[in-house]
């Protein structure tokens, strides 16, 4: 039975396309099968390097047995979490409320208009312990919506209503650097001085809160929190989650950094790679940038989303064996596969790590790299409209919609180009995204709107940067590049909206707290004028703690100015250094010494 996936662009939809469950993609046709057949929908929710995601799909969707139950009494709805994150983002935020061992697969039973009832993770097809078979959660369901439909209404509606509330926020002034000092030492308290990094086990990179950690500002202020950054990725770096080949993995299931879930996302890889910029840590990063260039970029330039953990070895399917093996042993085996699936957001953080790497440490084909991904997403990755959209597969774009942190990630990434290459194109381009995205120029997905079902608010730093924070960090850029007020003006406001939530709960919020730094003390602007990219004072420049550092031809600064990035005004004496403080500058220099004084 080949059913309604194999059409799909979803390499994880793609591989349920044969099992007996008669799956429909998300879209408005399973909502108007189980309104007309008055069932609730089982909504299945992974992604293709999941690997649990793996395991329940032999156990239980592949069985007919089990699909023939699922058939008959639901409308069954595959979702690839990378495709549609808002609607993943609803249904998780609504799952919290049966259930706080939150993860994928998740399994979401809602009424015919998409409100969730009843939700859970990972079910096994039969009981162990104190967790019920699938087949034995199918027949509760299935009862309870037949016997007692208005308990399981009234239940989705106080999820609703839950959500709704947890969506509010209460606006406060800026934090100034005492108390991000005092947020840094918070997150700091958590460090495993044994081991390193924060918490026990499971144990992740937490790469949004290393970036707030490794923030100037917490350096000046907080220095014991800031070593904390340093000393977790000294630790991550020297640990089983990092590959041999350099490429790190998802997380740790030890506290000291052993047996890794072997999944390699670009998230977390292309973040890390930031982090190990600015520890100065030239060798963790090249392993990073080798991993990203030679296993994740796709043709064309871009880069897909994951690395799978499991991978065939012996005709069987291995979780984390190839991984297990040495490097010299790979070579007869056939690697983990890559979803291809090249999405918006991801490759701005991709584009961005990339472009300061590359400047940082003077490795310009690293820069290249970023700047062929670049056209790739802005021209590949568009609907029939013309709008950006989430994603796209072999070169056809997705229906799916891109967020808020798809078009600020990807307006970062751009900027970070810009300043690596000394392009002002770029930089134009990211302020186009940007302007669309400030002024609410992005869809929601039709579906949810439609059903109206309640959306999660996208408020905390975890993996990822949330939507909010992502914007606020691309206006910061924008202004520091001299763009105009009314960008540091948006950032602010943004911040003021979550900053009480983030000062209280500061391991959440690395992000927006990174911005709340960046907004709490003048910017460093370094911009040297010089025909010569690797001359002394280009070399110099890369090494300040300058936010904005910009090596450009009198050609290019002029063009940057006439961009409208004020910054680069005036800027048109060859083989000089201006070192600016938001916008006031020392006098020039052409001596790289200069630039060693510091703040």
């Amino acid at each position: 039975m080949t059913n309604r996936l194999a059409d799909t662009l979803s390499p994880y939809l793609r591989a349920h396309a044969e099992y007996p469950v008669d799956w429909y993609p998300w879209g408005a046709d399973a909502f108007a099968e189980a309104q007309r057949r008055d069932v609730p929908l089982l909504i299945s929710i992974g992604y293709s390097t999941c690997h649990w995601c793996h395991v329940m799909a032999r156990e239980s969707f592949s069985s007919p047995s089990v699909a023939a139950v699922v058939n008959e009494n639901f409308v069954a709805v595959k979702i690839d979490r990378e495709e549609h994150p808002d609607v993943d983002g609803a249904y998780m935020a609504a799952a919290s409320a049966f259930t706080q061992n939150l993860g994928w697969p998740l399994t979401v039973f809602a009424t015919p208009q998409g409100r969730t009832f009843y939700a859970g993770t990972y079910w096994p097809p039969e009981s162990r312990g104190q967790l019920p078979s699938f087949l034995e959660v199918l027949a509760a369901v299935r009862e309870a919506w037949d016997v007692r439909r208005d308990q399981a209404m009234e239940s989705a509606d106080a999820v609703a209503d839950a959500l709704a509330r947890a969506a509010e926020t209460s606006p406060s002034d800026l934090p100034g650097e005492a108390e991000l000092a005092a947020a840094a030492t918070e997150i700091a308290r958590r460090e495993d001085r044994l081991y390193g990094g924060f918490g026990g086990a499971p144990k992740f990179p937490a790469a949004t809160t290393l970036r707030f950690l490794q923030a100037p500002t917490v350096r000046r202020s907080a220095a014991d929190a800031a070593a904390a950054a340093d000393r977790a990725m000294v630790a991550m770096a020297a640990s089983d989650l990092r590959d041999d080949d350099g490429g790190f993995f998802r997380y740790a299931t030890g506290r000291d950094w052993t047996v890794p879930h072997y999944e390699r996302m670009l998230t977390d890889n292309a973040q890390l790679l930031d982090v190990a910029v600015a520890a100065g840590d030239q060798e963790t990063a090249r392993g990073i940038v080798s991993f990203l260039l030679t296993v994740l970029r796709r043709g064309g330039g871009g880069f897909g989303a994951a690395q799978d953990s499991e991978s065939w070895i012996d005709g069987q399917r291995s979780e984390g064996g190839y991984y297990q093996r040495p490097i010299a042993e790979r070579a007869g085996l056939e690697p983990p596969s890559v979803d291809g699936k090249v999405i918006t957001g991801w490759n701005g953080l991709a584009i961005a790590a990339l472009a300061r790497a590359g400047a940082a440490f003077g490795e310009p084909s690293w820069v290249d790299a970023a700047a062929e991904a670049a056209p790739f997403v802005l021209e590949t990755n568009r609907g029939t409209d013309g709008q950006l959209v989430r994603m796209s597969l072999d070169r056809i774009a997705s229906a799916a919609v891109a967020t808020v942190a798809d078009l600020a990630l990807l307006a970062e990434g751009l900027f970070a180009l810009a300043m690596a290459t000394g392009d002002a194109t770029w930089a134009a381009r990211a302020r186009e995204v940007l302007d669309d995205t400030l002024a609410g120029r992005t869809d929601v997905d039709p579906v949810l709107a439609e059903q109206n079902v309640t959306l999660a608010p996208d408020q905390t730093d975890g993996d990822l940067p949330s939507g909010a924070s992502a914007l606020a960090s691309a206006a910061l850029t924008a202004w520091r590049l001299g763009a105009g007020a009314s960008y540091q003006e948006a950032a602010a406001a943004i911040v003021r909206e979550h900053a009480a939530r983030a000062v209280a709960q500061p391991f959440a919020h690395g992000t927006l707290l990174l911005v709340a730094a960046g907004l709490a003390t003048a910017p460093r602007q370094v911009v040297v004028v010089s025909e010569q990219r690797d001359g002394a004072l280009a070399r110099a420049a890369r090494q300040t703690d300058a936010e904005v550092v910009a090596v450009v031809s009198p050609a290019q600064a002029q063009a940057f100015a006439d961009a409208g990035f004020d910054l680069f005004e005036g800027k048109s004496h060859a083989e000089l250094a201006y070192d600016c403080r938001a916008f006031v500058c020392r006098l020039p220099t052409a001596d790289p010494r200069e630039l060693a004084r510091g703040r």
